[in-house]
């Protein structure tokens, strides 16, 4: 929430959908019964769509009546948009520049139309009506790719949100290949801002998905609450019900869906690998957390205690047991096929250990079909800490590096 001198402006859901909007002071609070949001007359900020996230920008100016924001989304660069809420009008201040795409030229000279601050009316748009002309960079950019907001029923009948990002040019039914993100944990919202980086896929034809499985960031406190400690399996069957869906409903090729998760979105995948090896044919696991008992079990190190309230405490017979079901370093099944997986570890990660990398590549390829042993390898960055190396082509070089596993194993 953010007050001002004539406007409150409050940060709303729904339906997991991040919105802002504004209502005007002051406000009747002499009222019998409770209030809902509606019955005070709000403005909410257009968006482009639904797929779109909205955060606060700068605004330290009590007396003012513009809200600055920042808009983003998978096929839309970055955004800065002010909103006049005594007007219900915005305009466009900024747009990052787009270079190097399909159709470059055009999405360029649309990005440059849009930092002219033209004011849009807004006061009669209906909700359907949220892909306002104004908006122009997100229409052309619509034209390319093509971003879709599923619900997935899991084993328990919860909805699970699902994006979707594909060109609409490149994509085929039922023969792309496509890369699953999950995070699910410590009740983070799952970043599914611009990235020029999948570009490069989407114009191979690749889906790119991200599923908001439990554990993460939702609606409210309780969508974090079932996805972690003694529900926490609940966030492993959320990744595996979306990565069925992808393929069921012949969004991704059934042998080309792989899965990628950063630090303990690696549980989800490494525990999802164990109960269904066919599902996934190649991952990438980054700086994972794989070893949870053993990690759990030492409390000397630095997160530990810490993340007793996330996962559980093994020092508790029953909780020991229901965190060892689902364990990816302790449920490697032996004398079956593992698809292909790169894990990159870093040696001066003072959040996940270098050693639970080793230890699991190391099991699985002793506990595996021996015709794959080669295929699960080990990177390890002996200068980066859990966050990588710094400097933009640093990074630059290990996406081409992820990407280019990910190719030749899908045959692209």
């Amino acid at each position: 929430m953010d007050i001002f001198d004539g406007h409150l402006v409050l940060f709303v859901s729904k339906k997991g959908v991040p919105m802002l909007c504004s209502i005007n002071l002051s406000i009747n609070f002499e009222c019998k019964y409770q209030m809902e949001i509606e019955n005070l007359n709000p403005w909410f900020f257009p968006l482009p769509s639904s797929s779109c996230s909205i955060v606060p920008g700068s605004n330290h100016d009590f007396m003012s009546s513009v809200y600055r924001a920042v808009l983003s989304s998978p096929v839309m660069p970055d955004m800065i948009v002010d909103y006049d809420m005594s007007r219900q009008t915005f305009s466009i201040v900024q747009q990052e520049e787009l270079r190097g795409t399909s159709d470059g030229a055009g999405l360029n000279s649309v990005a440059c139309e849009l930092e002219t601050n033209e004011v849009i009316d807004t006061r009669n748009c209906e909700d359907n009506n949220y892909q306002n002309s104004g908006l122009q960079g997100w229409k052309v950019l619509s034209r390319l790719y093509s971003c879709e907001r599923k619900e997935v029923v899991s084993h328990d009948g919860v909805k699970i949100p699902l994006t979707i990002l594909y060109s609409r040019k490149a994509w085929l039914r039922d023969q792309s290949p496509g890369l699953l993100q999950a995070y699910g944990a410590y009740g983070e919202v799952l970043d599914k801002g611009w990235c020029t980086d999948r570009l490069c896929l989407l114009d191979r034809g690749w889906v790119v998905a991200f599923a908001d499985v439990r554990g993460g960031g939702g609606g409210d406190s309780s969508w974090h609450k079932f996805g972690s400690g003694l529900y926490k399996r609940n966030s492993i069957h959320d990744l595996t019900s979306c990565g069925k869906y992808l393929v069921n409903e012949g969004y991704v090729c059934k042998d080309k869906l792989c899965a990628i998760g950063y630090s303990a979105g690696c549980l989800l995948v490494g525990a999802a690998i164990n109960m269904y090896p066919k599902l996934f044919c190649a991952a990438i696991l980054k700086v994972p957390f794989l070893d949870i008992c053993n990690t759990m079990l030492d409390p000397s190190l630095p997160l530990t205690k810490l993340d007793y309230e996330e996962f559980g405490n093994p020092q508790i017979q029953s909780q020991f047991e229901y965190i060892r079901s689902y364990s990816p370093y302790d449920n490697i099944p032996s004398g079956v096929c593992h698809p292909s997986v790169l894990v990159t570890a870093s040696f001066h990660d003072a959040r996940v250990g270098v050693w639970e990398a080793a230890k699991w590549v190391a099991k699985v390829r002793d506990r595996m079909c021996s015709a794959c042993s080669h295929s699960v390898i080990l990177k390890t960055n002996t200068t980066g800490g859990h966050f990588g190396e710094g400097g933009r082509y640093s990074q630059c070089e290990e996406t081409a590096y992820d990407y280019a596993f990910l190719m030749k194993i899908c045959g692209d």
